[in-house]
């Protein structure tokens, strides 16, 4: 399907929660950390791929912070398997820069070395910037955001009218790039679970059945198919983004 994508419209800013790695293992009478080793292979060929078709920011949700509650023997593999995935030639291979973003502070330390050794090592890639959401909810990152701007009125530095939205996305660990404009959930689920709350609010959803582990280059291309189908119109009539675009 990548030759009926339009490539002037490739989305700048994919956002995916990878979701089915343990339901993919269960019916297939594995151990759920099966399926998140399989969903590692994912990872790399839709890294690639996005890469390949000029996405700009791939942000992928890893480790929520409710997943902290999961049986520990499950944690410490997917521990495991960050280890392994920060070690990979991808980012190089593909010019690729590393992020990692959520309260890093919870992870082992020897996840949080990699974490730091991977950002530093790939810094200077200009091609795409993949962002790994670990140990991350949005709730979590906007009542962050929230108590540091509370703490700026309260030191003076601003008043409490001066707050915009502006400010508020200065506070959010997303502030390095854009807002999605395409967020895929995998594994039939229809909800975003605590995902990029603010940056979503405009966002197209795109739901598949697919698991993630069984997700290819040609599922990513019916997802962007879809998202080049629709009319984003911003709160706009349909009217009025169709003038715009004949003015253009």
């Amino acid at each position: 399907m990548t030759a009926e994508l339009e490539k002037t419209r490739i989305p700048q800013h994919i956002a995916i929660i990878m979701d089915g790695n343990g339901r993919w293992a269960t019916d297939r009478g594995l151990d759920r950390t099966f399926g998140h080793k399989a969903g590692l292979d994912t990872v790399k060929k839709i890294t690639a791929e996005c890469a390949r078709l000029g996405v700009k920011y791939l942000t992928l949700y890893t480790f929520s912070t409710e997943n902290w509650n999961r049986p520990a023997y499950e944690i410490e593999a997917l521990m495991g398997l960050v280890l392994s995935f920060i070690e990979m030639e991808l980012f190089t291979d593909n010019n690729v820069k590393f992020q990692m973003i959520g309260d890093l502070q919870r992870l082992p330390q020897s996840v949080q070395d990699k974490i730091h050794y991977m950002e530093d090592l790939t810094k200077a890639n200009d091609g795409m910037t993949m962002v790994v959401a670990m140990s991350y909810s949005s709730k979590w990152e906007l009542t962050k955001a929230v108590r540091e701007i509370a703490e700026e009125v309260k030191a003076g530095k601003m008043a409490a009218d001066d707050v915009t939205e502006d400010t508020i996305n200065s506070h959010l660990l997303t502030s390095f790039m854009p807002d999605p404009e395409l967020l895929i959930r995998t594994g039939g689920e229809l909800r975003i679970s605590n995902y990029l709350l603010w940056q979503c609010a405009y966002s197209e959803f795109y739901f598949c059945d697919t698991y993630w582990p069984d997700f290819d280059e040609e599922a990513l291309h019916r997802a962007i198919a879809d998202y080049q189908g629709r009319q984003r119109r911003f709160g706009k009539t349909e009217a009025q983004v169709e003038s715009e675009t004949e003015q253009r």
